[in-house]
């Protein structure tokens, strides 16, 4: 191991910000510098593709895209039961999937965008690309038929005049009996195993400085987050932070197997 200089970037999102706090603000390791940059998960997985970042949080989706550059590290990901995307209308109207002429997707290569194609069999949909916390707005205010929404929108969506149409996460746990594998963090290839298992540790031993102190990160999250209430940011954290995040086990390695197969399908066909 030579280079001990890294770039990192995840997401502001509450999950993110919550694991990583102490591996940029405790100094873990006095031999590694790492630079971090907060980004939307959407850019994130953009900039995969031109191989931008040592360190990224990706959606499994576009993980599957860059593997040849990119492997998965065992911890930091957002992945369970319960937590997938739901696809929303404003209630009165009755839109669903077939009917739709827009839909609002948080970006092409999220997870959320892949559950949908699946969950309604085709590739090709009248699909609009907004960043995350555009979609509730825009839906809300009649900008499109259908929206799909992640992170903390899916604690808020009420609040705006809408409703279910479909728990994309729900159907996946259904058809597949897996958990939801929705995000991970991935390391360059070239960077080699020795120094990705060092950072594994370094991700996972900030995850569990976390759990031990949930306030200390507070204001770090709070400030990053789109949503300022912190019920909603607390909410979030408890829905997307738990064992998987710490370690994928065989459990989380299976459901990202079976999401690759059926995405290998879909894109196939």
């Amino acid at each position: 191991m030579t280079d001990s200089r890294f770039t990192l970037a995840y997401s502001p999102c509450p999950n993110d910000t919550f694991i990583f706090y102490h591996l940029i603000h405790s100094n873990l390791d006095k031999e590694i510098t790492i630079q971090e940059e907060l980004k939307d998960v959407e850019e994130l997985n953009q900039s995969a593709l031109a191989g931008k970042y040592d360190i990224t949080k990706l959606s499994f989706a576009a993980y599957f895209q860059v593997a040849d550059q990119y492997e998965i590290l065992d911890s930091g990901a957002a992945l369970g039961r319960g937590c997938g995307p739901l696809l929303i209308r404003r209630k009165g109207t009755d839109f669903t999937i077939g009917t739709a002429k827009s839909i609002l997707s948080p970006g092409k290569m999220t997870t959320a965008n892949l559950l949908l194609q699946l969950y309604s069999g085709k590739k090709s949909l009248p699909l609009q690309y907004r960043r995350y916390d555009k979609v509730i707005h825009e839906l809300a205010n009649g900008s499109a038929d259908l929206g799909v929404i992640i992170h903390e929108e899916r604690f808020t969506y009420q609040d705006f005049g809408l409703e279910i149409v479909a728990d994309l996460g729900q159907w996946w746990e259904e058809t597949s009996t897996q958990a939801i594998p929705l995000g991970c963090i991935a390391i360059k290839r070239n960077l080699g195993k020795e120094r990705k298992e060092q950072i594994d540790q370094l991700v996972k031993k900030s995850l569990q400085m976390s759990w031990q102190n949930p306030t200390q990160a507070q204001k770090y999250i709070l400030e990053n987050s789109q949503n300022k209430n912190l019920e909603v940011v607390q909410s979030h954290i408890d829905l997307y932070v738990n064992e998987f995040s710490e370690s994928l086990g065989k459990e989380g390695k299976a459901a990202i197997l079976e999401l690759e197969s059926r995405y290998m399908k879909l894109s196939q066909a």
